[in-house]
Order: structure tokens, then C-alpha cells, then sequence
């Protein structure tokens, strides 16, 4: 398929489901006639070209075939009842002939705030919605929850069951939540947009480093989602945090599309407007309020997009930030990312000693970013051999071609250098 259709299509997928969510109130039957849409629009619009319209193309497709389904439904049960049904889904039908009617009309964040419904454990809003609206695979999303997939495919199954019980208890318009339930659920939801964001920006596996149209659809919302709540610093931070990181996209693949490490990346090819607008937006936002771990970790993006070149980066307030950082939120990420400033600040084997506490952790023990900094300190501290069987190993444990790539390449070059 067309890589413009396909990208085109996980913009819109999340845009259909809503429309559909809000017209039939019926989430995981909606869900699979959206998918029905997706894949009848994969087959044809390659040969008969992109509608003017494709969101309404694909909202219309999507209804026709629900209301396909509610039908041959209903005749199956009355083959076995030989009763007419008079249920909620008997008013599907009714609303066909609607089926074009605010097509246009973006319902994304409002399936954002559905998905996070308070009925589900936070673990499973944040699955649902990456699986719904962010376009996730399972294996994509269990690889960001560190859990087997079997055991995310259990989990999002129970949330669609969760979410259409409580719909039906409640007949709660869709996209009408008050303050209160958006302010109970702006947590997740946000955490929601920074995941997707992550895996567009370092794909948890394949061929490919990053995957840009997660990555654009994760700003795209927390744009939205900033624009609803301009004065929410949190997702001001978070805002400013994606375009901090993203800027550097670019300089973060060479030619073949190998990895470049932070260090070793091009400056002059990191996306100034994007630093630009990052910068001015943590700048207003840090003084004005309760500081939390999106604007603290935006505040560290910002002192890396500061400094011209690697040696003129500002260590000691990197290290100030991730100190505070893990006093707000802490998590072995936090920590990881921790050690390397303390690394940087007191040298290699202050950081590797907050390394060694970190594999106590059955979340991090094995996990091929705790073994690949881990080779990189060793290798800093010039225990060459050490470095390369912790490169060796992190290059086993990671999903991502070109991490491996990246990884084994460090192994075989500190390798040649001990013979």
C-alpha cells in the first residue's frame, strides 16, 4: 500500500472511531466496523485514488457496514425468538441515513476522555486509548508496559467489554464530560500522548528507528489537548517536551539509517523552529505554577537543544533537573537517565553505582536500555572488555533493528581495540 495512504489512514482512524463512538455509543462494535472501513479503503483507494472527502468516505463505510452487522444480527435472533427486538441497537438503523452529517468534525480528544473512562484501571485507560486512538499494535503497546502481549490483548479486550457495560448503565452522551470528570482524567490522558509519542520517536521494534506519523499524531493531540487547556502547565510541559525531542529527529538516523547517539549527532541538522517554540513555551510556563515531571523533563530537553556542541552542554543543571525529577516522579527510566548526568558530573563510576541498584528491579534487570548504558559507562571508564559484553547483550534483548545494529556495531569496534 501507499505510504502517504497508509499514514493518511492512521491519521483518520482515530477521527472515524470517535464519529462513530459518539453517533452509536457502541465502542467495540464501532471499533470493528472502523477497521472494516480501513481495510475496504487500504484495497481501493490505491487504484481509484483518495476521495475529496476520505473522512467522510470512510465515516460512511464504517456506519453502512455497523448498521450491515446490527441488521444481521437482528435477523438471527428472530429466526430464534420470532420476536421483533426493541433494544438500543434496534435504533441503529434509525441513524443511517446521518451518516454523513459533521463528518468533519475532529472527535479525538473526546475519545481520548472515553477511553480514559474512570471504570478502568489506569493501566488499561492508557492501553485502550494507544490501542484506539494512537493506532498501537498489541505488541507495540505491551513492549511500552514491559508485559508479556498475550497479557496487554487480555487487558484491552476487558477495557472494550468495561467501556460498553458502563456506557449502557449510564447512557452518557459521548463527549460530554463536565470539568470535573476532564480534570479526573487529564493524568492519563496525558500520558496517553506521551506514549504514543515515544514509540513514533523510538519504535519499540522493526526495520525502522522511528515511525514520524506517531510521532506527528502524539503532538498533534497534545497540541489539541493544549489548545482546550491553555492554562494547564503540565500539558503546556508535555507540549514543549515532544517538540524539544523531535527537533532532534533528523540528526538521530545516518544515511543507511543506522542510530546516531546524542553525542555524536549533527546540531546543525536538528529542527530550529521546533527548539524555538519548545523553549518559549517551557520559558512561560515553568514560573507560573506547581512545577510536575513533564515540564521538568521539557527543562532538560531544553538544556541539551542550548548547548552548540556535545562539550558545551550544562551538566550540573541536567543533573540539578533529573534530582528533582526523581523527587516528583520517580521510576527506573528516571533513574537510568539519572546516572548518566551523574556520570557526566562525577565520572563513570559514580553513575555505574546507581546502575548496579537499578538491576535489583525485575522491570530493568534485563532491559536492553539498562545494558547498553551500562556498556557505555564501562567503556567511559575504559574497561573495554566489560563494554562489550554488556553491548553484546543489550543488542540481544532490543526489538529495534537499528538499536541492535547500533549496539553490536560499538561491540565489535571496542572489540577489535582489546585484541
Amino acid at each position: 500500500m501507499d505510504r502517504d495512504i497508509e499514514d493518511l489512514l492512521r491519521e483518520l482512524a482515530p477521527q472515524v472511531l470517535g464519529a462513530l463512538v459518539r453517533r452509536y455509543a457502541v465502542f467495540d462494535s464501532c471499533e470493528d466496523a472502523v477497521q472494516e472501513a480501513l481495510l475496504a479503503a487500504a484495497l481501493r483507494w490505491p487504484d481509484e485514488g483518495v476521495p475529496e472527502n476520505p473522512r467522510a468516505w470512510l465515516v460512511t463505510v464504517a456506519s453502512r457496514r455497523l448498521v450491515d452487522e446490527v441488521r444481521s444480527e437482528q435477523a438471527r435472533r428472530r429466526r430464534e425468538d420470532h420476536v421483533v427486538l426493541a433494544t438500543p441497537q434496534a435504533e441503529l438503523l434509525s441513524r443511517a441515513a446521518d451518516a454523513d452529517r459533521d463528518a468533519d468534525r475532529d472527535d479525538s480528544l473526546a475519545l481520548l476522555f472515553l477511553c480514559c473512562h474512570p471504570a478502568l484501571s489506569a493501566p488499561s485507560r492508557i492501553a485502550l486509548t494507544l490501542r484506539a486512538v494512537g493506532g498501537l499494535t498489541t505488541a507495540q503497546i505491551a513492549a511500552a508496559f514491559l508485559v508479556p502481549e498475550a497479557t496487554m490483548a487480555q487487558r484491552i479486550s476487558r477495557a472494550k467489554q468495561t467501556i460498553r457495560q458502563t456506557v449502557d448503565q449510564t447512557g452518557t452522551p459521548f463527549g460530554s464530560l463536565g470539568p470535573a470528570e476532564h480534570a479526573e482524567r487529564l493524568g492519563d490522558v496525558r500520558h496517553v500522548l506521551y506514549l504514543i509519542f515515544n514509540e513514533g520517536y523510538t519504535t519499540s521494534g522493526g526495520d525502522d528507528l522511528t515511525a514520524p506519523a506517531l510521532a506527528e499524531e502524539g503532538i498533534r493531540l497534545t497540541r489539541l489537548l493544549h489548545r482546550l487547556l491553555p492554562g494547564d502547565g503540565e500539558t503546556a510541559g508535555l507540549l514543549a517536551l515532544m517538540l524539544l525531542t523531535d527537533a532532534r529527529r533528523a540528526a538521530r538516523t545516518g544515511p543507511g539509517g543506522d542510530l546516531v547517539p546524542l553525542a555524536e549527532q549533527d546540531r546543525a541538522r536538528w529542527d530550529r523552529s521546533l527548539i524555538t517554540e519548545g523553549i518559549e513555551l517551557i520559558s512561560r510556563t515553568l514560573p507560573r505554577g506547581q512545577v510536575g515531571p513533564y515540564q521538568l523533563q521539557a527543562a532538560i530537553a531544553a538544556v541539551h537543544a542550548e548547548a552548540e556542541h556535545v562539550d558545551a552542554t550544562d551538566w550540573p543543571q541536567i543533573l540539578l533537573l533529573y534530582d528533582l525529577l526523581e523527587r516528583v516522579e520517580p521510576n527506573p527510566m528516571v533513574t537510568l537517565n539519572r546516572a548518566v548526568a551523574v556520570a557526566m558530573v562525577d565520572g563513570p563510576a559514580a553513575g555505574l553505582d546507581l546502575l548496579a541498584a537499578l538491576a535489583a528491579d525485575k522491570r530493568m534487570a534485563r532491559h536492553h536500555r539498562l545494558l547498553a548504558t551500562r556498556a557505555h559507562l564501562l567503556e567511559l571508564l575504559g574497561e573495554d572488555a566489560a563494554a562489550v559484553e554488556a553491548y553484546r547483550d543489550a543488542a540481544r534483548r532490543t526489538g529495534s533493528a537499528p538499536e541492535r545494529r547500533h549496539l553490536t556495531a560499538r561491540a565489535a569496534r571496542l572489540a577489535a581495540g582489546c585484541r
